[in-house]
């Protein structure tokens, strides 16, 4: 299993909201910062967090949050109890504020992030860590929309040239979309423009990774690619499926007539299925 997980996409690969621009006051010119590409071809960066590090994280242009993992959150002082509050969406312990994160020299203030322990990132670790150090979490959105910025995969280094634009907070963004459709009475799903053919469901007890197919609808795309309720959805399109919120987000992202990969467990084995969602009414 881990293997595959170090070749899936680490791209979250969610639809980023609209958020309000924020003048912000730019740097007179781009700053190179070295990284280290990984074997499973992710870049990886020291970082520091609150003055404290280098933390080694993933710098990963389709991440919509920033990732940080319970031992970076405590070492850098970010968590201060148990619990912490915040609104997990992802099976996270908390989201709070960074008050500064620096890349390179490049320092950015008032960054959203979430703190957790992702199994990818976990996987990535582990497989990695003799050699270049334990991986604490994911550089994201909330930092690299702050810069216009160039990754030359030959001198292994991004250049980040400051703009004016500051990134809106995604996960507040998406809570309160979340609460105002509860509040409606109104399902929270994604609407997709394909139609997949199976229904998945995820237990409060259930820490596991993926979702779990609960229904295969018959003659439907799932139903053909020999999807069975009961399987346990790892990616979806290269995307990770920990939530029913995730898969439905997923798979929203598909257009119809297009195959996408689906990476299930069943019987404690991985398999692989190709799935092309048809055109919704």
């Amino acid at each position: 299993m881990r293997t595959k997980l170090l070749l899936a996409a680490l791209t979250l690969g969610f639809a980023l909201p609209c958020s309000a621009q924020e003048p912000v006051k730019p740097a007179d010119k781009p700053v190179s910062v070295a990284f280290v590409l990984l074997p499973s071809r992710h870049m990886l960066l020291d970082v520091k967090v609150n003055g404290k590090g280098p933390y080694k994280l993933i710098f990963d242009t389709g991440a919509p949050i920033n990732l940080l993992s319970t031992t970076l959150a405590k070492d850098a002082g970010l968590i201060k109890k148990k619990g912490g509050g915040g609104f997990g969406l992802f099976g996270g312990m908390n989201q709070i504020d960074v008050d500064k994160l620096e890349v390179g020299g490049v320092i950015a203030e008032k960054l959203p992030s979430v703190v957790m322990d992702h199994p990818t990132v976990r996987a990535i670790s582990d497989a990695f860590e003799d050699e270049y150090g334990r991986i604490d979490g994911i550089v994201g959105f909330p930092f690299f929309g702050r810069y216009s910025t160039t990754v030359d995969y030959q001198k292994k280094e991004l250049i980040l040239k400051p703009t004016n634009y500051k990134p809106g907070d995604y996960m507040e963004d998406l809570t309160r979309n979340l609460m105002a459709a509860d509040k409606q009475n109104k399902p929270k799903i994604v609407g997709a423009a394909g139609l997949w053919g199976f229904a998945v469901e995820k237990a409060k007890s259930d820490d596991a990774a993926g979702v779990v197919v609960k229904e295969v609808f018959a003659d439907g795309p799932a139903a053909e690619a020999g999807l069975k309720a009961g399987d346990r959805i790892l990616t979806l399109d290269g995307r990770w499926t920990d939530t029913v919120g995730d898969a439905y987000l997923a798979a929203s992202l598909v257009k119809p007539g297009r195959s996408a990969a689906l990476v299930v467990k069943r019987d404690g084995k991985e398999m692989t299925f190709k799935v092309t969602p048809t055109k919704g009414y």
